[in-house]
């Protein structure tokens, strides 16, 4: 199937919203002693069909977040979203972890764990049932989640590629 490009260009007329997701310190030990740095993974979404995440590090915890935020205004997807779910099912897959989203009916709410949860509310869906399989790496399973998210097309956007209308997509 060919990878599908829902790359934002602008991020200047879209208010964002972050999330952290994880922080690991990280120790060196050296000659004189032990250094610790932080390592914070970030979403940021506008909660209306726009996502994205980044990786900061820094000596502070602060500053890893500051960075986090702002790799991930650089690395945002869009995602359709239809009446708060999803179009359909997707299985996305990154390192280790793999994840399966299915849309759900309204009032289920989001039934994801974890680091798969802050991306699904930050992308502004409100129903869905989600599943994660394989490594629990926060790191992997934000990866996959939005890998399966950036693979999603609604029926307006498949009947526009294949050049055929509405009624014909859902005939078959």
């Amino acid at each position: 199937m060919a990878k599908v490009n829902n790359r934002v260009k602008s991020t200047n007329d879209i208010e964002l919203k972050d999330r952290l997701v994880a922080i690991n310190r990280v120790t060196k030990v050296t000659k004189g002693g032990r250094t610790f740095s932080f390592a914070a993974i970030v979403v940021v979404g506008n909660e209306d069909g726009i996502v994205g995440w980044g990786l900061g590090k820094a000596g502070e915890v602060t500053a890893a977040i500051a960075k986090g935020v702002e790799a991930a205004k650089k690395n945002l997807v869009k995602v359709p979203v239809l009446k708060g779910t999803i179009p359909h099912e997707q299985i996305g897959k990154f390192g280790g972890s793999q994840v399966f989203i299915k849309p759900a009916a309204t009032g289920t709410g989001v039934k994801a764990g974890g680091a798969m949860r802050a991306v699904l509310e930050s992308v502004g869906v409100t129903d869905v049932l989600a599943k994660s399989k394989g490594s629990s790496n926060p790191h992997n399973l934000v990866k996959a989640t939005i890998e399966a998210l950036s693979e999603l097309r609604d029926a307006y956007t498949v009947a526009q590629n294949r050049g055929i209308s509405m009624e014909k997509v859902f005939k078959g």
